[in-house]
């Protein structure tokens, strides 16, 4: 980095959103081809997404040091120039795993990243965890393909209309299953085999998954913030991993390596079992018709739901007009006569009394 440069990020230590980046590339599908004799990435195009932004000078990592290049306003500045040095390395590292018929995982469940990394991994046909890191996903895959394979059951029978025939119990528990299963396995129940790659954003946050891919030796491409002990991953990329632009930009070229390594072209998600390939676009386009059928049978059950409470209310405004137009009259409760069998038992005390009375003075 040059002093022109680190006079911006002077200026741009408070607030990240005011440089507009202008040479970001935008959203769209990844079918070109890299130039090799072109940088992966410029310093200027990483500076534009607030990429040299590390955390507070408190809250660092030592480990770290060899990518900071200054401090301003108690914020660590990354060196850029290692930046792009680090993503040209994991970017041909990338193309080559896939290009060899590799399979990537993208990993990112905080806020700032889960949007970006279902994007990129779909378009670049990847699998993805963006809700929650199970514990075992790699180490236990076994168990969690079995519950892959139940959440594809499950999601077949809603498509095909079997929960309407189902009695409403059984129907009500299967939906739960099927939403818990969803939440965290949406994007790898298409998984056959263990990845050959993981890109991970923050892997201080994502430390589980980080560990489980190193001990099935996964090589790691890590977005790593400066409060991040850069050692033991594979290929760290140290940038700002809190800054939604710099993740999706980064992840973007990431992406972009995947697409490069099948040829420039978004090729299939797995081989199924007769020997053809599964598209993954066709296999986006069936969560998407599951999404649809879900939201329409969810504003069907909604509309049932607010028919049902607007029955009780009109039902309750009847009693309650019924009740006053007739008062009910208030009529004493009648006295509880004694049983025969008491009242003769109450004779029988009234006349031995004056006998005892007699014994008592003969006594006397």
């Amino acid at each position: 980095m040059n002093e022109e440069e680190v006079k911006v990020t002077e200026t741009a230590v408070e607030t990240e959103n005011q440089v507009a980046p202008e040479t970001v590339q935008e959203d769209s599908m990844a079918s070109l081809i890299h130039d090799p004799s072109q940088p992966v990435v410029s310093v200027k195009e990483l500076l534009a997404v607030g990429a040299h932004f590390g955390h507070m000078t408190r809250s660092w990592a030592p480990a770290f040091k060899p990518y900071i290049y200054t401090a301003r306003a108690g914020i660590h500045i990354i060196n850029l120039d290692i930046t792009a040095q680090k993503i040209a390395e994991a970017y041909a590292a990338l193309k080559d795993i896939v290009s060899k018929g590799g399979k990537v995982l993208f990993v990112g469940t905080k806020k700032q990243a889960a949007d970006a990394v279902i994007e990129e991994a779909v378009r670049s046909g990847s699998f993805y965890v963006n809700s929650r890191w199970l514990g075992g996903t790699l180490t236990n895959f076994k168990v969690i393909s079995t519950r892959a394979k139940l959440l594809k059951s499950l999601e077949q029978l809603e498509i095909d209309g079997v929960y309407d025939t189902m009695p409403k119990k059984q129907a009500i528990e299967s939906k739960k299953t099927q939403t818990k299963l969803a939440e965290t396995l949406e994007g790898i129940k298409e998984m056959r085999k263990l990845p050959d790659a993981m890109v991970v954003v923050d892997p201080a946050e994502e430390h589980n998954a980080v560990h489980e891919a190193l001990l099935k030796k996964i090589p790691v491409f890590a977005l790593v913030g400066s409060n991040t002990d850069p050692r033991g991953i594979t290929y760290p990329i140290p940038c700002n991993d809190d800054s939604p632009k710099t993740i999706k930009f980064i992840l973007g070229l990431l992406a972009d390596a995947v697409v490069e390594g099948k040829g420039g072209d978004v090729a299939y998600a797995y081989i199924k079992e007769d020997g053809n390939t599964a598209q993954f676009n066709e296999v986006i386009k069936g969560i998407d018709k599951m999404d649809e059928i879900r939201q329409i049978k969810m504003r069907i059950k909604e509309d049932q739901y607010l028919a049902r409470q607007a029955k009780k209310v009109l039902k309750k405004g009847q009693r309650l007009r019924k009740k006053a137009a007739s008062p009910k009259k208030y009529t004493p409760r009648p006295k509880k006569q004694a049983a025969p069998a008491e009242e003769a038992k109450a004779e029988e005390v009234k006349v031995a009394a004056p006998a005892a009375e007699e014994k008592a003075e003969e006594v006397k």
